[in-house]
């Protein structure tokens, strides 16, 4: 039996771009706008597709009802559905280096059979007329041969000699595994960066709240005091009036601020695989504290040698390369040896004997209908995409590095004039009870000095936020987050 001769390999064709739209992304912004107080920057961070939600968690880790955010991003990076969207593409990534792997290793198969046939000579053709006299006189042959049987037992060996094609197809491959590799620790940065940004949302909700919450307590006992001093006569029900709707703005208020807490609270449990009901507590407070000292070229530099992402586009474009070698290489010679050794006989063991086959096969493609030119030409085209989103990536990282940055500073700088302003709103508002106390002054005034104090807490609380937002997107522009984000927090181990 002859052996199989390999059939002649193709160009493996890559995706036009190396870029994986599908996967998701977190995005992380501070826009500048006005506040009630002053102009503050208003931070956001948005997850989309996948990274917005997670595997349960619940049962795998337990939870006793207290949230940190170290727990929060550890969690993050086991059960969000970003991470482990990129850690199944390295898997099937595996695989598929395998399988052009299998093109250059040797292929051995084995076959056992056993055959039981009948013959009918007549009908297949042959016709056998012997003369009645001389030789063969008497002789007869049948018109039907058989049944007989014989079993075979057999080793089948095919092996590539050298194919530069299905080489640069494996080479290829190799190079697409270490992309996804990359792209899923980058996805693990952003997995810090989305849950991280969750929890620092369900922070400043919650200071935003209990904030709302002592405003309305101070106001219920402003309105508790003017119905008493109604009821003998020393004030006017216009006042009471006036405190009982800024009463009711500030219980107005509340409800959309407890509304607001818990809807933070189910995004974050989403992205982190618990229950999406928002039924735990924050255990930390993430205070305001100053970043690590750091410049701008340096960041950008660090940035440049780190992150993950723009080595995963090195990775995508040295794939196209050797996509289009081996598109280039199916006009060249190749080689491969085929053989077979079995035994057969009407029994293995007692009357068989050794049969074999050995092909050695030497292909030279000479004309493949315009194949070749095609695939060399969507190799390099591809090849020109992912150069191209290389080159952009170095310049999104900069840019990213220097946002962060202008964004730390931004909001650094309003942390202090926010903080100021709280203090003097805080202490502007004491001194104006104290005047109301002594009937100086009446209720319109003590109302705007509360709401000047608390928009400067509102501010605070904004400013904090958008500066540790800053803080962790800058952890994220530089790479390694899961690393370094504790650092740039200011969160111990």
């Amino acid at each position: 039996m002859a052996a199989p001769i390999a059939a002649q390999q193709t160009a493996a064709q890559l995706p036009l771009s190396g870029r994986a739209p599908l996967a998701g992304t977190v995005n992380a912004g501070q826009n500048s706008a006005p506040g009630s107080g002053i102009n503050t920057l208003q931070p956001s961070v948005v997850a989309s597709a996948s990274f917005a939600g997670s595997t349960p968690s619940a049962s795998k880790a337990p939870f006793n009802g207290s949230l940190s955010l170290s727990d929060a991003i550890a969690r993050g990076l086991d059960y969000n559905l970003g991470a482990t969207q990129w850690s199944n593409t390295v898997r099937q990534s595996q695989g598929e280096t395998r399988v052009a792997r299998s093109a250059l290793m040797p292929n051995l198969n084995g076959s056992l059979t056993e055959t039981e046939q009948q013959t009918d000579l007549k009908a297949m053709g042959f016709r056998l007329n012997l003369p009645a006299t001389g030789i063969g006189a008497g002789l007869s042959f049948p018109s039907v041969v058989g049944p007989f049987n014989y079993m075979q037992l057999q080793a089948s060996l095919s092996q590539s000699l050298f194919n530069f094609t299905s080489l640069n197809n494996y080479r290829a491959s190799q190079q697409s595994l270490r992309a996804n590799q990359l792209q899923l620790k980058d996805a693990r940065d952003l997995v810090v960066l989305a849950v991280g940004g969750a929890y620092l949302g369900v922070i400043a909700a919650q200071a935003r709240l209990t904030s709302s919450q002592a405003q309305l307590a101070t106001a219920n006992a402003i309105l508790n005091r003017s119905q008493q001093q109604k009821s003998v006569g020393a004030l006017a029900q216009l006042t009471v009036d006036q405190n009982q709707v800024q009463a009711a703005i500030q219980q107005l208020q509340l409800t959309s601020l407890e509304n607001d807490l818990a809807k933070q609270k189910i995004n974050l449990a989403r992205m982190i695989g618990l229950p999406p009901t928002g039924d735990f507590t924050i255990a930390d407070a993430v205070p305001f504290a100053p970043p690590p000292p750091e410049t701008l070229e340096a960041a950008v530099r660090l940035a440049l040698e780190q992150r993950a992402d723009l080595q995963a586009a090195d990775a995508q474009a040295e794939a196209a390369r050797y996509a289009l070698a081996a598109a280039k290489a199916e006009r060249l010679p190749s080689a491969a040896v085929n053989g077979n050794y079995g035994v057969i006989g009407t029994s293995l063991w007692n009357s068989s004997h050794g049969v074999f086959t050995v092909v050695g096969t030497v292909n030279i493609p000479l004309w493949q209908g315009g194949r070749a030119a095609g695939d060399r030409e969507q190799a390099a085209a591809t090849l020109a995409q992912r150069q191209a989103e290389a080159a952009d990536m170095r310049s999104q990282i900069e840019a990213q590095v220097r946002v962060a940055m202008l964004d730390l500073d931004a909001a650094a700088k309003q942390v202090t004039v926010a903080d100021a302003n709280r203090k003097t709103a805080a202490e502007a508002l004491s001194m104006t009870r104290d005047r109301f106390q002594a009937g100086v002054i009446n209720t319109v005034e003590l109302i705007q000095a509360q709401q000047q104090s608390a928009t400067a807490e509102q501010d605070y609380i904004n400013s904090v936020y958008a500066h540790n937002v800053a803080k962790l997107t800058l952890a994220r522009a530089l790479g390694n987050a899961p690393a370094t984000w504790r650092q740039y927090l200011a969160i111990r181990p």
